[in-house]
């Protein structure tokens, strides 16, 4: 089935709290279908961004703008595998042949936001703080943490709420684009809202992954070859379920 098949629903549908829990069994099996694609594709976006990032600063800001287009080649992907294809590697740079310019804008504006972020939590602690913490002085920075306490404590508070909104609006962006051909701005205004509207099942979905993070940190980290394709994979399972008419069953449910 093609991805212009998929009927899109928006504003989106409102999930019971149980559907984190099915999201997370929906991505495993995304997962299992192609375990060692998943791995070697994760391997290859590990390097890349080693590569990038051997330029200071730019390259951090290049590969931040290529989160979207990298999130979309693993939608095409996700795609793929619940139409009963294969992941090829082909799908994982679907985003710079597929809706490039709205997938860099998604990156644009979540790199945005964080600059906001961060220009806000370094108001609360002050540029001082900051400056000590980016210069490394020791003595400096112990001065102005102890001076500072109840600044920093709100600052992180502030950050914190902050960044919800941004992730939310970010969680689905990258799947409406490259599937559905939204505008960037159009597709993280629906992301946000549905995540708003689906706080429950995504407060499963975060507690019991989180507990599997821990889990997969245990055999030296190894897990996260596992875990990070089943975030990625489930995240396409709750795009399915919340965005589009039809019914995602080669994903959710059993083969």
């Amino acid at each position: 089935m093609d991805e212009s098949e998929l009927t899109l629903v928006v504003p989106g549908r409102t999930t019971p709290a149980g559907a984190g829990w099915d999201w997370i069994v929906g991505g495993w099996r995304l997962f299992t279908r192609a375990w060692l694609m998943w791995v070697i594709s994760i391997v290859i976006v590990i390097v890349l961004a080693v590569v990038i990032n051997i330029v200071p600063i730019i390259g951090s800001i290049a590969f931040q703008l290529l989160q979207g287009v990298l999130a979309g080649g693993f939608m095409v992907a996700c795609r793929s595998l619940e139409s009963g294809g294969e992941f090829e590697l082909e799908h994982l740079f679907a985003g710079f042949k597929r809706q490039f310019a709205q997938l860099v804008l998604v990156g644009v504006i979540l790199l945005a936001g964080w600059i906001v972020i961060f220009l806000v939590f370094a108001g609360f602690i002050g540029f001082s703080i900051l400056g000590a913490l980016i210069a490394g002085n020791v003595e400096n920075i112990t001065a102005a943490l102890l001076g500072s306490g109840l600044s920093i404590l709100l600052g992180v508070l502030v950050m914190l709420a902050l960044m919800v909104p941004l992730l939310a609006a970010y969680w689905f962006a990258p799947a409406l684009v490259v599937l559905n051909g939204m505008s960037a701005p159009a597709a993280m205004k629906a992301s946000l809202a549905a995540c708003m509207r689906n706080f429950l099942p995504f407060l499963v979905y975060g507690i019991i992954m989180t507990v599997l993070a821990f889990i997969a940190m245990l055999p030296f980290g190894l897990g996260f070859f596992a875990w990070v394709p089943v975030a990625i994979a489930s995240t396409y399972v709750a795009y399915r379920q919340i965005f589009t008419a039809d019914e995602p069953a080669t994903a959710v449910n059993p083969a």
